[in-house]
């Protein structure tokens, strides 16, 4: 197939989901992620820092043509540029991420910091999402949500230790991990009403995706 979808943005990346395997069932992507909570002056929230892996088949899907070399391995220069673009598209899907602090929803600024890694068989992706304005917590919460609306994705948050970090946060400060309670749908054909159909029908404004959402919420005294 030439250059995976990557140097077509995300959207792309959507639209190829549905080529990467059989379109049996939601979601087509399963995606492995952490995310670091960053803190700057006065204790204020400044962004997000995520990495995504992607899993073994999609990676392999993604990364078709980017050795340019034909040396065997994907070096960071090699994924740089898909890197990048990649995550200057997000921003069409709002970054698969919602951050309240002191129960007031943040707008995000522009990513930085893109890269992709190869780690064995799957790809990483990572970047950093600076909010628009610095948020102060104080004693409120801040509660952190990613996940696809459409549910194409599947977001799962790392079973690692590091899978929800703080960076420079104030002291006392606290993180936990609330993973999904209902079970990811097997096989949606099978379930009444839940033809691929339906899963088209769905926008980045659906609200099925959530009852998928992972969160991070972070209680400081």
């Amino acid at each position: 197939m030439g250059n995976a979808p990557l140097l077509q943005g995300l959207a792309a990346l959507i639209a190829g989901a549905f080529l990467a395997g059989p379109a049996l069932a939601h979601p087509h992507v399963w995606i492995t992620s952490k995310a670091e909570i960053a803190y700057g002056e006065g204790g204020r929230v400044t962004g997000i820092r995520h990495a995504w892996t992607f899993d073994a088949s999609y990676s392999a899907f993604l990364t078709q043509g980017l050795d340019k070399n034909g040396d065997g391995r994907l070096t960071p220069d090699e994924l740089a540029g898909s890197a990048a673009e990649n995550t200057a598209n997000l921003a069409e899907f709002a970054y698969f991420t919602k951050l309240k602090v002191a129960g007031k929803e943040q707008a995000f600024a522009d990513p930085t910091e893109p890269r992709m890694a190869m780690e064995g068989d799957k790809l990483t992706l990572s970047f950093l999402l600076p909010l628009k304005v610095p948020a102060l917590q104080g004693r409120g919460v801040a509660a952190l949500e990613i996940y696809d609306p459409t549910y194409l994705i599947s977001f799962s948050l790392s079973e690692a230790a590091d899978a929800a970090r703080l960076t420079g946060a104030p002291a006392g400060c606290a993180a936990t991990v609330t993973r999904p309670k209902t079970p990811e749908p097997a096989a949606a054909a099978a379930k009444p009403g839940m033809s691929e159909a339906f899963f088209e029908a769905l926008t980045t404004a659906s609200t099925y995706g959530i009852q998928f959402a992972n969160r991070i919420l972070v209680a400081c005294p």
